[in-house]
């Protein structure tokens, strides 16, 4: 009986063993972020696409549209959620212009980092303007009943993208940010959502104690808006998230050059710094 059992366990191991080798093979994860099937077909540039929706994305209400041309725009990713302070965005810059996408979900950074270039195929996704920076993502509605374009889904996300061969950081530099054209307003327009550098600058609370963004000092998107001496707080700022890795160290006491994603909200410059190295202390 104990012989007829064993034999039975064991054409029974067989047989699983065979399904498992002939339909069980090994998944492959080669395509686990982004869409294969996108081919490289009607590359338009970043501005001009922000050119042609110049009046959505400068609108004064956060309007935004859906783009329904069959097009596509490639450029490496400049900045990303690599320390907590760009919430679920990237931006991509071509090298024309620089434009963020909203995405929902976080470690964007693990298969998007620094200077990994991308194709973005947009049809069906919307465009517009959150205090007109130029955004592309999907639709949503807050609580007030007020709607602006705003973060899609990973699984939209993942449809609408393909990576490019692997990333390099080497072909990513910040331009130099102009400070004499703080206020103009074309400079603002065109240079909105780019990775830039601020030079020769320093905080104006930096004493060695005040942090980049303390809890009790938040605002109602969790961030703190900290001034640059020499400059307005109307027309420019450094702005950092309470989530960000280093939002309880402390600011610089001395000059530093200050990187990061040169966002706008209205007619003010909002620095995003990526990561705490992005402050270079002189």
């Amino acid at each position: 009986m104990k012989n007829i059992k064993y034999i039975l366990v064991v054409f029974a191991c067989c047989l699983f063993t065979g399904c498992m080798d002939e339909d069980w093979d090994t998944p492959d994860t080669t395509d686990a972020f982004g869409n294969k099937n996108i081919v490289e077909t009607n590359i338009v540039t970043i501005k001009s696409l922000k050119d042609k929706y110049t009046s959505v994305i400068n609108a004064s209400s956060n309007s935004y549209q859906e783009i329904t041309d069959d097009i596509q725009i490639k450029g490496r990713v400049v900045g990303n959620d690599i320390q907590g302070n760009i919430y679920n965005e990237i931006a991509l810059d071509d090298g024309t212009s620089s434009i963020l996408i909203c995405i929902s979900q976080g470690g964007l950074f693990a298969y998007l980092p620094v200077g990994q270039e991308i194709i973005v195929d947009l049809k069906g996704l919307y465009i517009g303007g959150y205090g007109k920076q130029a955004e592309i993502g999907t639709p949503y509605t807050n609580a007030r009943g007020s709607s602006y374009v705003s973060h899609m889904s990973r699984i939209v996300w993942n449809q609408h993208f393909r990576l490019l061969g692997t990333a390099d950081p080497s072909l990513v530099s910040p331009e130099i940010f102009d400070a004499s054209k703080v206020k103009d307003a074309t400079y603002l327009i065109e240079n909105s959502g780019k990775l830039m550098t601020l030079k020769n600058v320093q905080f104006k609370n930096g004493d060695g104690i005040t942090t980049y963004a303390p809890e009790e000092l938040k605002d109602a998107a969790n961030c703190v808006s900290r001034e640059i001496t020499g400059f307005s707080s109307s027309n420019l700022v450094v702005r950092t998230s309470t989530y960000a890795d280093f939002a309880a160290k402390p600011l610089p006491t001395g000059k530093c050059n200050i990187t990061g994603i040169f966002t706008r909200y209205n007619n003010i410059w909002q620095i995003l710094i990526r990561e705490e190295s992005d402050v270079e202390e002189l």
